[in-house]
């Protein structure tokens, strides 16, 4: 009989990375033989974009439905990916009910390499949602105002931005036992920071409180760096606030999704 293989005491960053994009590629791997777990971020966008600038927009623009959708255009992207990065807290939730974790266990490799490869390959989603995004975005007449540097630039933030904020999806995902409890969590996250937001209207017409929260909601903040980056317009200061909640949601839940994976994972 073969002897098994010894499990690794002690994994460093380079091997723990390693593992990781190899178990990335696994998951892109089951994208794409099976696209039907992509439908979710090509018809939320759709319908979103759709429904505000032509059940909404004559409202909200006093009937310049032009103007609106350069308006709103960036501002659906923010919420589109911040959607799509639900469903990476309860897939892992699912899949800690069939045992693949204590597969990932009884191999040579990184304890979080599952974990992360599995945030990794989730990308994909991300940039499947944009893509339908901005190519609907273009049929209905936006219009990129800035050169293609900036606009690939603010199609890395919002990416950057998903990625960060998935962690806390991760995190509820190895805490939480059903997966329909994190999906109706994240979305109790995500509505309030959303609609409480510069997403669909200016700041400037925001009552006086909500104009403060506005101010420093980090949905706000990307929306406005993704609107100065694409529409032209100041960026700095909206990036900088940006960044920074992206950093500090890592700080915070990387550490916090690892502990609750290994302490799941046995």
């Amino acid at each position: 009989m073969s002897t098994p293989t010894a499990l690794p005491g002690r994994i460093g960053l380079v091997l723990t990375a390693r593992h990781s994009f190899a178990l990335a590629g696994r998951g892109v791997t089951r994208f794409m033989k099976s696209p039907i777990q992509l439908v979710d971020v090509i018809l939320t966008p759709i319908i979103s974009l759709l429904m505000f600038v032509y059940l909404f927009g004559q409202a909200m623009s006093g009937g310049d439905t032009d103007r609106y959708l350069q308006l709103v255009t960036p501002g659906v992207m923010v919420m589109a990916v911040f959607q799509a990065s639900i469903g990476i807290g309860a897939s892992l939730c699912a899949d800690a009910s069939t045992g693949i974790f204590d597969r990932f266990r009884s191999m040579p490799i990184a304890r979080s390499g599952p974990l992360i490869g599995a945030v990794l390959a989730d990308v994909v989603r991300y940039v499947v949602c944009l893509g339908t995004l901005v190519v609907l975005a273009l049929v209905m007449g936006y219009r990129f105002q800035t050169g293609p540097v900036a606009a690939l630039a603010a199609l890395a933030l919002l990416i950057g931005f998903a990625f960060s904020f998935s962690w806390i999806s991760v995190f509820l995902g190895m805490l939480i036992k059903n997966p329909t409890s994190v999906q109706g969590l994240m979305t109790i996250l995500i509505l309030p920071l959303s609609f409480a937001s510069n997403v669909f209207i200016p700041k400037d017409s925001m009552a006086g409180w909500l104009r403060a929260w506005s101010g420093v909601n980090p949905v706000s903040l990307v929306s406005d760096a993704v609107r100065g980056l694409l529409n032209g317009g100041p960026v700095a200061a909206s990036m900088g606030g940006t960044l920074a909640w992206m950093a500090g949601v890592m700080v915070v839940f990387v550490p916090l999704a690892v502990r609750a994976y290994r302490k799941n994972a046995g």
